[in-house]
């Protein structure tokens, strides 16, 4: 089984001062669900984003979902998945990205309802959410953008 951890960016990587961003990689197993809320649960609040509020609690339920449609969908091709947490430029953005080759297409209407959820809690904070090929190799991360609260 293989975990992951990375609280900052990769060696010889220098984020901007303003930028925060939090990284984890777990197994594409049920129990996953519960390490990724955990972790992002603490990423968030290191992030002053308030244990509790509306947007701690989208941001949770987002993982949730994405987490859990990575272990239902891609563990097939998939044996991890990467969640992250970034807040940048007044928004916070949730990724979780794997290797199932399998990109889905959120225009056509045609996803499940937890990804209708998704899209509805990202909308009601002004943002979206999208699917980006793998930046190496096979695979695809979606991307859950937040405004926050305040950020014009």
């Amino acid at each position: 089984m293989k975990w992951g951890h990375r609280g900052h960016e990769p060696a010889g990587v220098r984020a901007l001062p303003h930028v925060r961003r939090h990284a984890i990689t777990v197994p594409l197993l049920p129990p996953s669900v519960r390490i990724a809320r955990i972790s992002t649960a603490e990423a968030l609040t290191s992030f002053g984003v308030a244990p509790g509020s509306s947007l701690a609690d989208a941001a949770l339920l987002v993982v949730s979902e994405l987490v859990s449609n990575a272990v239902r969908h891609a563990a097939g091709h998939s044996p991890d998945a990467e969640v992250t947490v970034t807040v940048a430029a007044g928004h916070l953005v949730i990724g979780v990205g794997d290797q199932d080759p399998h990109v889905m297409d959120l225009a056509s209407g045609a996803t499940g309802e937890g990804l209708r959820t998704v899209a509805e809690l990202a909308a009601a904070y002004d943002g979206d959410v999208s699917v980006e090929p793998a930046a190496r190799g096979r695979g695809k991360t979606v991307l859950v953008r937040f405004q926050l609260p305040g950020a014009q």
